[in-house]
């Protein structure tokens, strides 16, 4: 296991921040650590990294035990946190030639990692002169100097224009073929593109922990449907595997069917049977998006 967490327990005074949060994360996965604000997220990266001690609880990193060893365990780590702390009057190569003298690293290293994260052509600017964007690379460029085994992203892509998102996407989704990921967001596009599993946490608590794709191939689908005229509910409720429905305005249906099969078909049958014509038809699977809503309202 490249990540291990075992019952972690973390409380500010009598406000508990989390408790007995427990998952694991192999090499080569990138994991979209999820919650609204105040869930607790940066906490648990933060004793991830070793800068906070639980109360309760074990972290491991590449089998290190981060509490007894966080000296070892932090050489294992890459973290880049919400705000990222550069030396803006430094330029590009200075600035992560001071990182690498702290890691003892060979300057080599340095201007492999400035291609590697696509810098060459910022790198005799000032830190304060590039964009969000290349700012963001160059943290992340100190994050991976040290070739660690566990990359901490937390918020890496607030304040990106569009481009530079899809810029620092693939940046991140090169980085974890080789490394494993923990990757704090609240945009839940940037999760959906880049992410292969999901964990949600609430008020320290940990909500949901299951891959990506088992989440976008959920049974549930959901259909809206607009006919030439409307008919009472009764008509609706002889479709199906039926979960739910909703008259939205007039003609036109939001109905959720707990089906692996396309229900579309069923649909124009349903029309036939009962003289009505279709005039819109469209298939809504269920974002993450509103899945993060419904988890975490309750």
């Amino acid at each position: 296991m490249s990540i291990e967490v075992k019952f972690i327990t973390k409380s500010y005074g009598a406000q508990k921040a989390l408790d007995k949060i427990s998952f694991s994360a192999q090499k080569g996965e990138i994991i979209g650590f999820l919650g609204p604000n105040g869930a607790g997220k940066s906490t648990m990266m933060k004793i991830l990294t070793g800068y906070l001690l639980p109360n309760e609880g074990e972290v491991f990193v590449d089998g290190i035990n981060v509490l007894k060893n966080p000296i070892e365990a932090q050489s294992r780590i890459g973290y880049l946190p919400e705000q990222n702390p550069l030396y803006s009057d430094m330029y590009v190569r200075e600035y992560l030639q001071f990182q690498a003298s702290i890691y003892k690293i060979e300057k080599s290293r340095v201007e492999e990692i400035i291609e590697s994260v696509g810098l060459t052509p910022e790198v005799h600017k000032k830190i304060r002169q590039l964009s969000k964007g290349y700012q963001q690379r160059v943290g992340i460029a100190a994050a991976i100097l040290h070739n660690p085994e566990v990359l901490i992203l937390d918020e890496p892509t607030t304040g990106l224009d569009p481009n530079q998102l899809q810029e620092i996407r693939e940046l991140i989704k090169e980085l974890g073929k080789e490394k494993t990921i923990l990757f704090s967001t609240h945009i839940m596009q940037e999760v959906e593109a880049v992410c292969d599993r999901v964990i949600i946490i609430k008020k320290g608590n940990l909500l949901l922990d299951k891959p990506l794709k088992e989440l976008k191939e959920s049974k549930e689908q959901v259909i809206e449907v607009t006919f030439d005229y409307k008919i009472e509910e009764q008509f609706i409720q002889k479709l199906p595997n039926i979960k739910s429905y909703k008259n939205n305005f007039d003609n036109t249906w939001y109905i959720t069917f707990d089906s692996e099969k396309d229900m579309r078909p069923a649909i124009f049958d349903f029309a036939q049977e009962n003289g009505l014509k279709i005039l819109e038809l469209n298939s809504k699977n269920q974002s993450l998006e509103k899945l993060f809503k419904e988890v975490t309202s309750s």
